[in-house]
């Protein structure tokens, strides 16, 4: 190869599903590498004395099928794709030998130049699959190919590169969880949508940032506006993503957090699929992980908590409506998580010390999480009410309840 080392590389797409393909060496290079053959479907092999554990994991597993010992001549008989990846140059160099004489492509992670095949850097967007190469006078430069992947992926992925296709997707309606409120914990999958969508409907608890960068085109409606009221009423929402969807748009339903917890994601479902219509669902980062852990609180932690428990606390507990067991959570020892409990927390933590959980265990509000709003009032269930009184405490709050709440208060400041 050495002589050609100055041509440029031709890019092609191997198939190689139920193709039979070789590794050799069961290292760091074979755990990056491995995913993507068995995710291509290829029949692997893996030649190696000894793997790491997460190579190992995938044997056992039976994605690949792992031969203990080191390289032999023949190893390569009928594969149409080899990887040379040891710390044994003797090995690579006649690994490869077998390979240029077999005539099959092979890439070597110890010399380039000496391989019949490189591997560019990859990244994929919904179906697109982003390959790059560079090489100039001194050779390959994966570094900058891998600079030049991940800025096409990402401009691919937010939007900003403008990529216009035949739209290919079946009319439908995309339930996307926006998470807590900052704009860079949705989903890659949930901002890639929304750059696709002719119609938005927002909650107002969606990551409001994000709809100023869509484009002028996209009608966005407001869930929580007029003509349905100071709330939009459930069946009006219903309403609007079938008539939408039914006018052939691309419908995203912008919701916070995540769809299906408290976020009544699964009506919504259910009456598109009475009219037929196809429905994403895409998972979003929930609050009642998310905004405590942005305020220094991890909802479990070893020798604290082995369990944590999320309630909606948006009906009273002495309400005949409410489907909760407080009487049973206040005899867990782990963590409570309450949304839309603000208004309710007085007589929840009135409940919970009734029924036994003790009046000074720790109370954490965090209200606006995870934006620039962001604050963090602390409390007990014997002071918890008036504290928010007093803090003028207000909704969106994540209030968490148990001994987790003091686990980080060495490292995160707090308004006591």
């Amino acid at each position: 190869m050495a002589e050609h080392a100055d041509r440029p590389a031709y890019p092609v797409g191997l198939r190689l599903s139920g193709r039979r393909v070789v590794v050799v060496g069961g290292g760091q290079v074979a755990q990056r590498r491995l995913p993507a053959l068995i995710a291509a479907g290829a029949d692997v092999t893996l030649v190696s004395p000894s793997a790491t554990p997460s190579v190992e994991a995938m044997a056992d597993a039976g994605e690949i099928r792992w031969e203990r010992r080191r390289y032999a001549e023949g190893d390569l008989t009928d594969t149409w794709y080899a990887l040379i990846a040891t710390d044994d140059d003797a090995a690579n160099a006649a690994a490869s030998a077998e390979a240029e004489r077999t005539r099959t492509w092979c890439v070597r992670s110890d010399d380039a130049e000496a391989a019949t095949a490189w591997t560019p850097a990859t990244g994929r967007s919904e179906g697109v699959t982003v390959a790059v190469l560079t090489a100039g006078a001194h050779g390959r430069d994966p570094r900058h190919s891998a600079a030049v992947r991940d800025a096409i992926v990402e401009g691919l992925r937010d939007g900003s590169i403008a990529a216009p296709h035949h739209r290919t997707r079946t009319t439908g309606v995309a339930l996307v969880g926006g998470g807590p409120g900052d704009p860079d914990l949705i989903t890659v999958r949930g901002r890639r949508l929304l750059a696709e969508a002719d119609v938005v409907i927002a909650d107002r608890l969606g990551p409001r940032d994000l709809l100023d960068e869509l484009p002028p085109h996209v009608e966005v409606i407001d869930a929580a506006k007029i003509p349905y009221g100071r709330y939009m009423a459930q069946e009006a929402i219903n309403n609007a993503l079938i008539e939408h969807a039914k006018a052939g748009k691309a419908v995203v339903r912008l919701k916070g957090g995540d769809p299906f917890v408290f976020g009544r994601g699964m009506e919504e479902a259910q009456a598109l699929a009475a009219e037929g219509i196809p429905c994403t669902v895409v998972p979003g980062i929930s609050s009642s992980i998310s905004v405590p852990g942005a305020a220094g609180i991890p909802v479990t932690h070893r020798g604290v908590a082995h369990e944590f428990t999320v309630v909606s606390g948006h009906v009273a507990p002495d309400d005949e409506r409410s489907l909760v067991d407080w009487a049973a959570l206040a005899r867990l020892r782990g963590t409570l998580v309450l949304l839309m409990a603000v208004d309710k927390i007085g007589a929840i933590a009135r409940a919970l010390v009734e029924h036994g959980r003790s009046p000074e265990t720790p109370v954490a509000l965090v209200q606006e999480g995870t934006t620039a709003a962001q604050r963090r009032v602390d409390a007990t269930l014997a002071t918890v009410a008036e504290r928010v009184v007093a803090e003028e405490i207000r909704p969106p709050a994540v209030i968490v309840i148990g001994d987790v709440v003091e686990v980080g208060t060495d490292t995160v400041p707090s308004a006591k």
